[in-house]
């Protein structure tokens, strides 16, 4: 039976937006391969209502209330393939199953690009972060590094003070311009070019000329890039961000394709689990209004 409208990936975007059609008494298909973006982390912050609560916790409890609708049907499973237009889409999973819909909606999310330093992927999400508003409190204004993964690292030391003591690892990625230095300073950041050769301990940076620093937390701006290129293979446009590759959308949610939608991190910038369910919930009201109308 065709579906109103078919969601690939059921984290927090998808699942929002799913909310908003089974509440309008729409059919939803959810295709969720179970990898969600934030799993490294144990608790989730900043987040309205669910401040400190397990991630995987909230992930469930919004599953297990999307169940209570009847209108719903999730498939666990990944999503291989999407195919067709506006009213008559096809998605295949790696299972060989067939669901068709009248829409479609991309809320995959996006996979982290990590610099290749030695120890760091270990301690993603646990001692290394990438949002101060989701990690900076519970460093209790401790010192912190920030290593260099990008232009968009300068504009994360520029930020963090506001957690805690900064140095700012250049690590041969980035040279701040005399003004970059200049408002730096000015904001107490310590500037180190020395090369970081591997990451010990919990928050401990080894440096090249041996000299060992430990922190309370460390933060690296990633390059971001969708988590499946399912979108891509349909025809979706994909734009640069300052964070990375993300799928182009318009204010109302919807692709360069009619009929297809995206949201969530692999929809907008920047990201956060608050932003996630925002967007998704927005997403899921335009794709019932497309319907409508």
């Amino acid at each position: 039976m065709q579906q109103d409208v078919i969601i690939i990936g059921g984290s927090y975007a998808g699942m929002a937006a799913a909310l908003q059609l089974l509440r309008a008494r729409r059919s939803v298909t959810i295709i969720d391969e179970g990898i969600r973006r934030n799993r490294f982390a144990s608790h989730s912050h900043g987040f309205l209502g669910q401040d400190g609560v397990d991630p995987s916790e909230i992930a469930a409890t919004a599953r297990r209330q999307l169940t209570a609708y009847p209108t719903l049907t999730w498939i666990d499973s990944r999503a291989e393939s999407a195919s067709g237009k506006l009213d008559s889409f096809v998605v295949v999973t790696a299972d060989g199953v067939s669901i068709e819909g009248r829409r479609l909606l991309f809320a995959t999310g996006v996979k982290d690009g990590l610099p290749e330093i030695e120890g760091l992927a270990e301690r993603w999400g646990r001692s290394v972060f990438h949002c101060p508003y989701c990690h900076g409190y519970e460093l209790n204004e401790g010192a912190i590094a920030v290593i260099a993964a990008s232009p968009m690292s300068i504009h994360q030391a520029q930020l963090i003070p506001e957690w805690g003591k900064v140095t700012f690892f250049t690590n041969g990625v980035v040279q701040p311009d005399a003004d970059a230095r200049a408002d730096l300073e000015r904001r107490g950041v310590t500037i180190d070019e020395t090369p970081v050769a591997r990451l010990e301990g919990h928050a401990d940076v080894v440096l090249t000329d041996g000299r060992r620093v430990g922190f309370s937390g460390l933060f690296v701006a990633t390059r971001t890039t969708p988590a499946s290129d399912i979108a891509e293979r349909l025809g979706c446009d994909i734009e640069e961000t300052p964070m990375g590759l993300q799928i182009k959308a318009t204010a109302a949610k919807e692709t360069s394709i009619p009929g297809a939608f995206a949201c969530g991190d692999v929809g907008r910038v920047p990201h956060s689990v608050s932003l996630a369910v925002g967007d998704g919930a927005w997403a899921g009201a335009q794709l019932h209004r497309s319907l409508v109308f």
